[in-house]
Parts: C-alpha cells; sequence; structure tokens
C-alpha cells in the first residue's frame, strides 16, 4: 500500500499528503487561507493541513505538498504550498459533503436520505433531474426545497464536477 507522505520528487524538498477532509476548522474565503483536519492512512489521529484553497467542505479529498512542521500552540502541521480538492468519490464522503451545508436545502439529514436512494448518482440526479429529488422528501416541501437546490447549483456550478 502507498504512503500518502512518500516525496514528490527526489529532487524536491516537499512532501506530499493525501486525505480526506473531516472537518475545516477555518476557512477565509476572502484569500482562501485554510486550517483542514484530515484522515490519512497510515495516522491514528486526523492530520491538521494548513494551506490555501478557495473552497473546500468536508467530504472533499485533498493532496497537498508541502512540508512537516511543529507549532509551539497548535503542535504538529502540514503547512502546504500546493492544495489540489477533489469531489468526494465514497458514499461517505458524498454524505457528508452534500450534509456540510454546502449546498443550501440539503442538511445532514437530507443528505443522508439523498444518498441512501441515489447513491453515487445523486449528483447528476440533481444536476440532470431535480424532479427526481420528491422520491426522498415529502411533497409540501418540495417546491421550496428544489427552488434552493437548482438555485444553489446554478449559482455555484458545484455540480458539474462528475463523480468517476
Amino acid at each position: 500500500m502507498l504512503n500518502p507522505r512518500i516525496p514528490q520528487e527526489t529532487t524536491s524538498e516537499h512532501e506530499r499528503l493525501a486525505g480526506l477532509v473531516e472537518r475545516v476548522t477555518f476557512h477565509n474565503a476572502e484569500n482562501g487561507f485554510c486550517v483542514l483536519r484530515l484522515k490519512v492512512k497510515g495516522e491514528r489521529e486526523l492530520v491538521t493541513l494548513i494551506g490555501h484553497t478557495p473552497m473546500i467542505s468536508p467530504g472533499e479529498y485533498v493532496s497537498a505538498s508541502g512540508n512537516w512542521a511543529i507549532d509551539r500552540e497548535h503542535g504538529r502541521q502540514f503547512r502546504a504550498i500546493f492544495v489540489k480538492v477533489s469531489p468526494p468519490n465514497t458514499l461517505s464522503g458524498i454524505e457528508r459533503y452534500l450534509g456540510s451545508g454546502m449546498v443550501k436545502g440539503i442538511g445532514p439529514v437530507y443528505a443522508g436520505r439523498l444518498v441512501k436512494a441515489f447513491g453515487a448518482e445523486v449528483f447528476d440526479i440533481i444536476d440532470q433531474m431535480p424532479e427526481r429529488l420528491r422520491e426522498v422528501t415529502k411533497p409540501y416541501v418540495f417546491l421550496g426545497l428544489i427552488a434552493s437546490v437548482v438555485l444553489a447549483h446554478r449559482s455555484s456550478n458545484l455540480f458539474s464536477m462528475r463523480l468517476r
């Protein structure tokens, strides 16, 4: 099994780190500065990543290059100089992502229902057949909910990313 902290290149002093975002401790929308807690293979506890990314949510997968540092106040941290964010590719990641508040109108409970009903196809359903959301909601809630989900989709274009 590959270690997610292997050196990027033999000529580079930077290390690589990859993991699932469990918690966004801090994110500044103006400059992208973020403090993330990642679940990383081979690490018993969550790993702290300090870096910059325009948008980030729990459930997304992060690949980064940078260096380890020890902060006097906060302990061991990975200080990233490059961060690549990928959409979630597991059902639990999709559920965390949808339930994180990233999409207006979808909270943790509704995210769980959506993932249970549609699985990995949930982004395609929201993107291409939003009327199917009726299958997992009460009819009297449907119109307001569908309007907010579709509006969130159009304004952020988050669902243009396809899961593979």
